[in-house]
């Protein structure tokens, strides 16, 4: 796709220097695309001009090594979008401290990309909206320039796979009007062929429906394994009878902290969007949010862990990740503060002051809590020490495992 002589890049990527614009930047500009990341984060630039990547993602620094400079270039100058034929925005729209959808970032935004639209661009949003948020996005903007069009294209990456992902998922792809349909869908075949069009409000929907039901999918498992650890059950022996040769229960999760900056947002989102009456996402949160204080609550009917050293390994929203965005080791850390003597902290991938390592963590406490179930840890020497793995991935017996 050449760009248009009016137009200096085919796409520019509004917030693009994060865990969803820079895969989608990489591989659009690995398919021989202008493309230019537009993001205030500056500092970041350096890595990423470098040809570093600054989180994990599978495969993506040989190629970002390969079109940076060449395909792929970064700025902080907000009048670049206006030089772009798709606008690709990155930035959704998060849940406040009362779990209601907080719009002035996209309010914003609009106000400082609209009078730097020119022509009949495309403005594509990626993340997570509010349902409604793409038409209100669309009617704003038409205010600064009448011909411009919005779509909404949700991303549905897995975290670090996103340049996997990218070309080996089903794109949804979404307008207003047949023209920017089939001008998204022709930019979005580059990456695969395989393109689902849909109605704004119906590819909204799918996207907050599609994470609230893997949520709600880990809180089903969560709440059996609390009901079992309360009557001294082994939910583990449960789990594996229930699954064992019983495909019905293939995709059945098993426990572990459910977290993210995806799922519990999502989910609240379309809380909120059904006037508080969506009641399975609302129990699916009071579990998932509670784990945490339950494997806390069970520790201590089997030790006094008042008179205890606690540490946790993995701070990381889930395993093998760099991501700690909206992780629950850090709801476990909170309260293990209030109820064990002291606490320690170790993860392999990402470091924090007052962060230990794997070693001393270990050596230096009485309890380990298994926060992420980082690879690396299943081969540590834990001396003996109680463990807790909700996740039940250690390859010994662990504390919460046996009846009190």
């Amino acid at each position: 796709m050449a760009s248009a002589d009016k137009f200096e890049y085919d796409v520019c990527v509004i917030g693009g220097a994060g865990h969803v614009g820079l895969p989608l930047s990489i591989a659009f500009a690995d398919k021989g695309l202008k493309v230019v990341i537009q993001d205030i984060n500056k500092s970041v630039f350096s890595v990423i001009e470098a040809g570093k990547m600054p989180f994990l993602d599978k495969g993506a620094e040989p190629v970002l090594a390969r079109v940076i400079n060449k395909t792929l270039f970064a700025t902080t100058d907000p009048t670049t979008a206006g030089k772009a034929r798709f606008v690709i925005v990155v930035i959704g729209t998060p849940v406040d401290s009362h779990l209601n959808p907080e719009l002035r970032t996209l309010n914003r935004l609009c106000e400082e990309l609209g009078p730097n639209l020119r022509g009949e661009q495309i403005v594509i949003l990626r993340s997570t909206l509010y349902p409604g948020t793409t038409e209100r996005f669309r009617g704003i903007l038409k205010k600064f320039n009448p011909q411009v069009e919005v779509c909404f294209c949700p991303e549905r990456i897995a975290q670090g796979k996103a340049l996997e992902e990218l070309h080996s998922l089903p794109q949804i792809v979404s307008a207003f009007v047949p023209d920017a349909l089939e001008k998204a869908s022709d930019l979005f075949r580059m990456l695969t062929k395989d393109i689902v069009p849909l109605e704004p409000l119906e590819a909204e929907l799918t996207k907050l429906f599609t994470n609230s039901y893997r949520y709600i999918q880990f809180a089903i498992a969560n709440q059996f394994y609390m009901i079992a650890g309360d009557y001294g059950v082994d939910f583990h022996r449960i789990y594996e009878a229930m699954t064992h040769n019983y495909p019905r229960l293939a995709d059945f999760p098993r426990p572990g902290f459910a977290s993210g900056p995806c799922l519990f947002k999502d989910t609240m989102q379309l809380s909120a969007f059904t006037n508080n009456k969506f009641f399975l996402g609302h129990g699916a949160m009071l579990i998932n949010e509670g784990l945490p204080n339950f494997l806390v609550e069970q520790t201590k009917k089997r030790m006094k862990l008042r008179d205890l050293k606690a540490g946790i390994l993995g701070m990381t929203f889930k395993a093998d990740s760099d991501d700690k965005r909206d992780s629950l080791s850090y709801r476990l850390r909170k309260v293990l503060e209030m109820e064990a003597g002291s606490v320690l902290c170790s993860d392999a991938y990402i470091h924090e002051n007052g962060f230990v390592g794997e070693a001393e963590l270990i050596s230096g406490c009485d309890v380990i809590f298994i926060g992420a179930p980082h690879a690396r840890y299943k081969t540590l020497d834990y001396g003996n020490k109680p463990v807790v793995d909700v996740w039940d991935f250690l390859p010994f017996p662990t504390l919460l495992r046996s009846a009190p």
